[in-house]
């Protein structure tokens, strides 16, 4: 555990941990992202990585159409997935990962409406087709 001043990033917190090992995969890490208080940051690696595509793909295979035989998960889907939900096109789909990506993986669905664009509305269109 570190303690870090009010403003810090998770790449200020990564240092203080005494900085990222050589098996770490820092590519699906934010370290541009403000660090909230209490929470834990967990910097996978390459294994970590694998195992989590391969439980992703489980939950929610695709056919090579983009059908869904599960549910959109909205911490991993790409813009692709997303504009496959009813009306969301490429700039929303965007919108949702560029939040995603500054505020870290979504909590619950309705985090949806802090996106620009998404109101309750599009959002009922499709909240039954997507999870956290």
């Amino acid at each position: 555990m570190v303690e870090l001043p009010e403003g810090a990033r998770v790449s200020d917190a990564l240092d203080a941990a005494g900085g990222a090992t050589s098996e770490a995969v820092l590519a699906g890490v934010n370290l541009a992202r403000l660090v909230v208080d209490g929470e834990q940051i967990v910097v996978p690696d390459a294994a970590a990585v694998v195992a989590g595509e391969t439980e992703a793909a489980a939950a929610n295979p695709r056919s090579p159409r983009g059908e869904a035989g599960g549910k959109t998960r909205l911490n991993i889907a790409d813009a692709a997935e997303l504009e496959q939900l009813p009306r969301i096109g490429p700039a929303i789909a965007q919108r949702i990962i560029e939040w995603r990506i500054e505020h870290g993986p979504y909590a619950s669905v309705d985090a949806l409406l802090d996106v620009p664009g998404i109101g309750v509305k599009t959002l009922d269109g499709f909240r039954d087709r997507v999870e956290p």
